[in-house]
């Protein structure tokens, strides 16, 4: 009975060990990867992240800056007509991503991986940017730092965020080793995983978005000059292109281009057309403008409607009464191409750093041109980036052509203005340029209630006074106080 009962058991027990042998290797998914390094965390957080700035771009920016406006708006309020919600920012995702960039930072920093480092260096500058010109004061230094036990981050001054930031990119550059490829991969901005003839081609863009998004940050905060040393950082930037190389063509831009491949589409890619662009026109001083001067951009950028037997280009008033309500399909929205256009990630472009320069040659920098030649090649710039051909004479025609002998400032409204047109699609920034410049000079709508001002700001999210109270205190104290009135450090 023992021997009968024993060979059962036995061969039992051998038939379990025979089939747990290989487990793990059987159970391993082959593409998971085994260990977290830089580059596969990198592709993910490129596309999360400039995801976030699109659409902010489209439901907050355009709004805003009278790119468009909703067919109706009965309730009062709405950006067009100045009605900052709090929190209406970036502000959830970008701090959520920040905390994946610090993550990239401290794994390339043990892997001595430098150009992970400084590519690390450059998202968490371009993001700490955006988030600062938002709401003022944010939390910077302590920040991410919730693996420490830290959760009730104090908030830094932004003069002492954007002294951090233009450090950052000075470090991040000198990291920037354009003789290394990415040893994990990962970078869908540029491609730079591998070398090409003993050379990185992709962090050679790098360094040169690095050094043109400096040159973005001093320009905003060109009136604090004597508190950062901001003429002395541009001259040197401009003086020095071999160490400082910035944007010369439009293969530099830094661009997201969406491969249109699962998961990396468009964000608009299944956007009904009721979201899309039944809801949405664009303003007439958006349209009217480039109708005036026969802008080739608007083929890319909007549909047409029915005038009698004509196909046009037509807008809607922004920051309209309330009363108001225009019939759907009667105006011009967005194209339906923009949807699943692969370079709609857009970050930084090659037109916004000839508008930078023609900006600073005005204010007396040696940029290598005059401001009329920045601002021409700046219009061309742009024309090609959106894929259109830039209209023989374009540039000479009234309503186009540089008036050299205006004033500095009339030169400056000009060029604010094509800057406008060339942040088409990136995030807050021609809001931002507003706010310091005063350009361009938009209409006021009928509907907008004389005691709302121009938004200077955000308003921080409601949620802190909760979760942060005694920061969120303090910083309010600091900035002033905690509505869209306020201006920020650079703007006072």
């Amino acid at each position: 009975m023992f021997k009968k009962a024993y060979i059962p058991f036995f061969l039992c027990l051998t038939l379990l060990v025979s089939c747990t042998n290989g487990f793990e290797e059987l159970n391993t998914d082959p593409n998971r990867p085994k260990e977290i390094t830089p580059g596969v965390m990198l592709g993910q957080l490129q596309y999360q992240i400039v995801n976030s700035t699109v659409n902010a771009s489209r439901n907050f920016t355009h709004e805003l800056m009278q790119v468009d406006a909703p067919r109706a708006s009965a309730g009062g309020g709405g950006l067009h007509r100045y009605i900052v919600n709090p929190g209406s920012g970036v502000w959830s995702n970008f701090y959520t991503y920040l905390n994946d960039i610090e993550d990239i930072y401290l794994i390339a920093d043990q892997l001595n991986e430098n150009n992970y480092k400084a590519i690390a260096l450059i998202y968490k500058t371009w993001s700490y940017s955006i988030l600062t010109d938002l709401y003022g004061d944010v939390p910077y230094s302590q920040a991410t730092k919730a693996i420490e036990g830290n959760f009730k981050p104090t908030f830094d001054k932004q003069k002492d965020i954007y002294i951090q930031l233009l450090s950052n990119l000075e470090t991040a550059n000198t990291l920037l080793d354009p003789t290394r490829a990415l040893t994990y991969g990962g970078d869908m901005l540029y491609n730079s995983n591998a070398l090409s003839a003993g050379q990185n081609p992709g962090i050679l863009k790098w360094k040169k978005f690095c050094n043109s998004l400096r040159l973005r940050l001093l320009l905003r905060i060109s009136k604090r000059e004597g508190e950062v040393n901001v003429k002395e950082q541009i001259t040197a930037i401009l003086a020095d292109p071999a160490k400082y190389p910035i944007f010369t063509t439009n293969a530099d831009e830094a661009i997201f281009r969406y491969p249109g491949t699962f998961p990396f589409f468009n964000p608009f890619y299944n956007a009904r057309q009721v979201d899309w662009r039944d809801g949405n026109y664009y303003t007439r001083f958006f349209m009217d403008y480039m109708n005036q001067v026969n802008d080739p951009r608007r083929a890319a950028w909007a549909t047409q409607v029915k005038s009698a037997t004509e196909n046009v280009y037509r807008g809607i008033e922004s920051g309209y009464p309330t009363s108001l309500e225009y019939a759907v399909g009667s105006n011009s929205s967005y194209s339906d191409a923009l949807k699943t256009l692969p370079q709609l990630g857009v970050m930084m472009t090659l037109a916004e750093v000839e508008f930078i320069k023609a900006e600073l040659a005005l204010k007396g920098y040696v940029t290598g041109a005059t401001p009329q030649k920045h601002y021409e090649s700046g219009i061309a710039a742009s024309m090609n980036q959106w894929g259109v051909t830039l209209p023989a004479g374009f540039t000479e025609q009234p309503g186009i052509i540089f008036n050299a002998a205006a004033t500095a400032d009339k030169q400056l409204e000009q060029i604010m203005l094509q800057k406008y047109y060339a942040y088409y699609f990136v995030d807050y920034q021609s809001w931002f340029e507003k706010r310091r410049t005063g350009y361009p000079v938009l209409p006021r709508g009928a509907g907008i209630p004389a005691e709302n001002n121009f938004p200077n700001r955000v308003p921080y999210p409601t949620y802190l006074q909760s979760l942060n109270p005694e920061a969120l205190a303090g910083a309010v104290a600091s900035m002033g106080g905690d509505d869209s009135d306020i201006k920020v450090w650079w703007d006072k």
